[in-house]
């Protein structure tokens, strides 16, 4: 109940939808969309998707606005009640993303597993949401999952933020530079071999693995600063290099692309 308890705390402040709306946040959400469209193409409008850990429903929405069946799920109420105020098509409801009871087996054609891997701390619960994620969608089915990276979280909050010496005397960082995380500390970090032992102990088949942000969320203020025809080159930039490979492993957000 604790880590429940904390991540509400966090998200009753949190303003995800603002987030996503800043320019570093609009990196994530237009590179996200374009490859939730990507894997929409060839499906009609009543395709199903469903959107687990789905905040506020800047994705769900926006969705559920281009005609598709939308089906969000979310953990924490505050979330909930925004989404819900929106007023849009979207079905939602409470849940858990380690235990979709409410939902049917082999239902939706796309799946979006998108916050819920940032909160989970340990291997067997991440592979409970994987495993319910594949659960619900369709054989055949995309299942696209969002992870937060370690050396982001190293450069960021044990660098820039000068906090490296104390993370490993107390042990949240190991003499080889991985990020342990508990439940206070809201946010468990990824490294790209953590994310495909999960794949290959779920059976999922990686279709591509990409980087949702880049180098953004490193650059938040020379973004802001940028005039609009900038920072349309920077988008265009990112979107020419997302999918290399050398770049995921330092950016703040991957998003692997499974197939089930």
């Amino acid at each position: 109940m604790k880590q429940m308890s904390e991540l509400e705390k966090h998200y009753n402040k949190f303003n995800e939808d603002k987030r996503l709306l800043r320019r570093h946040g609009q990196v994530e959400y237009i590179t996200s969309m374009k490859y939730i469209h990507k894997y929409l193409e060839g499906l009609d409008k009543n395709a199903k998707i469903l959107d687990i850990g789905a905040g506020t429903g800047r994705y769900s929405v926006a969705l559920a606005e281009e005609g598709y069946d939308v089906t969000a799920v979310e953990l924490v109420r505050y979330n909930l009640g925004i989404l819900k105020s929106k007023n849009s098509t979207v079905k939602a409801m409470q849940g858990n993303a380690t235990n979709l009871k409410k939902l049917e087996d082999n239902t939706f054609d796309l799946t979006l597993l998108f916050g819920p891997m940032y909160h989970l701390y340990t291997f067997e619960d991440k592979l409970k949401a994987l495993n319910e994620a594949k659960r619900v969608t369709k054989s055949g089915g995309i299942i696209l999952v969002a992870y937060v990276m370690n050396e982001y979280g190293v450069i960021t909050y044990g660098f820039k933020e000068n906090n490296v010496l104390e993370c490993l005397k107390d042990g949240r960082l190991t003499e080889d530079f991985k990020c342990v995380s508990t439940e206070k500390d809201l946010y468990d970090y990824m490294r790209l071999e953590d994310i495909q032992k999960l794949n290959e102990v779920s059976g999922l088949e990686r279709i591509q693995i990409i980087s949702a942000d880049g180098p953004a969320d490193y650059l938040r203020p020379i973004l802001n600063a940028m005039d609009e025809e900038t920072f349309e080159i920077f988008i265009k930039y990112h979107l020419s290099t997302c999918e290399r490979y050398e770049l995921l492993g330092a950016s703040a957000h991957t998003l692997d692309i499974l197939r089930k």
